[in-house]
């Protein structure tokens, strides 16, 4: 028997422009109101798009939310990468110049929504595979190039601690993520400047 042509798809193609849209307001709301609380109607009203959009671009929440997670990690990882690659800055520098900045930032803004993944991988990563993936590959990133500043200063003789640069790495962002969730809970900056008094003055120091 003749294999049946499959059933091409009719109406107007999916409009890029509304996709990116929804990732843009998807970022903002999950990061206010996690994704929980955020529900598709609410994400396509405050998109002012009509609601058979969203599928036009997306599976389900599942897909959008991998999708926001991608969208908010890449599009601070140029300026990350510059901060903490630019071989004109001293290694530990780099590293600590990045901290004080966020410190900073987080303070202009009121100490509120922290760190998307941070605030996602406690909320959902136990129920979405997909989600838990992608935030994973990016923390990975993140985790690695605090690794290259500090293997750079293990190498020069900038530091003292022999200890691997990748468990180092690994404990800076894990020590972040903790802090930033005591920020959000004090209301207040003394989590932050604690971790890096620590990093900075007892752990990342010279011989």
């Amino acid at each position: 028997m003749q294999a049946q042509p499959k059933a091409v798809r009719r109406g107007p193609k999916p409009n890029p422009n509304t996709r990116d849209n929804l990732i843009r307001v998807g970022v903002r709301m999950l990061h206010e109101g996690g994704y929980t609380a955020t529900g598709i109607k609410d994400i396509v009203d405050a998109a002012e798009v009509p609601k058979g959009s969203f599928y036009n671009h997306f599976e389900s929440k599942e897909a959008f939310g991998r999708q926001v997670v991608d969208h908010y990690f890449d599009s601070g990882l140029v300026e990350l990468r510059a901060r903490l690659e630019n071989g004109d800055v001293p290694p530990l520098e780099r590293l600590r110049d990045y901290f004080d900045e966020r410190t900073h930032t987080f303070r202009e803004s009121g100490y509120v929504r922290g760190c998307l993944m941070g605030n996602l991988s406690l909320e959902i990563a136990d129920h979405s595979d997909a989600i838990r993936d992608s935030l994973a590959a990016h923390f990975r990133t993140w985790s690695e190039l605090f690794e290259t500043c500090i293997a750079e200063a293990q190498e020069t003789g900038t530091i003292a601690c022999r200890l691997p640069a990748s468990l180092l790495a690994q404990f800076l962002l894990n020590s972040w993520e903790g802090a930033l969730l005591r920020m959000r809970t004090e209301k207040s900056d003394a989590p932050l400047r604690e971790f890096t008094q620590v990093v900075f003055e007892a752990l990342l120091v010279r011989p």
